[in-house]
């Protein structure tokens, strides 16, 4: 996902290099609706899905609120369920730069969010590794 060029993006431009691991986001909350809920169990075909906290892509959310570069593609994404979510609920969302490494030439950033709710309870951990080169993929096949 990656944000359209706006004339006053005061987003800062990515650079790879001066990328700090540990750089936290400022948190980002919502409250869980029951259409939310609805939606996602939809969406995924489940009537009992439990964790739609991990259809709102808000494991990047924050990077892409602070951040604007030249888009990505996910590398990778391992989610980790703990408590499964109250519609109703204020959701707050913590993200932050986990890791960067480069493999074969290109660039990936690492991004760790975990979603708590307003009684303290730990929902999920979501961790998703991001080619930040988009550009690159398919070329192996050219």
């Amino acid at each position: 996902m990656s944000h359209a060029p706006r004339e006053n993006d005061t987003r800062k431009l990515l650079d790879w290099d001066a990328l700090e691991i540990g750089e936290k986001f400022p948190p980002f909350t919502y409250v869980l609706t029951q259409a939310m809920i609805d939606e996602y169990r939809k969406g995924v075909m489940d009537p009992e899905a439990a964790f739609p906290t991990i259809s709102h892509k808000v494991d990047v959310r924050q990077y892409n609120d602070a951040y604007r570069d030249n888009g990505s593609v996910n590398a990778r994404c391992s989610f980790h369920c703990y408590n499964a979510p109250i519609a109703g609920k204020r959701i707050t969302v913590q993200a932050w730069i986990a890791d960067k490494y480069a493999r074969r030439g290109k660039n990936y950033i690492v991004t760790e969010a975990v979603s708590v709710d307003e009684d303290g309870r730990l929902l999920d951990r979501v961790i998703t590794h991001e080619l930040k080169q988009p550009s690159e993929v398919g070329k192996k096949w050219q």
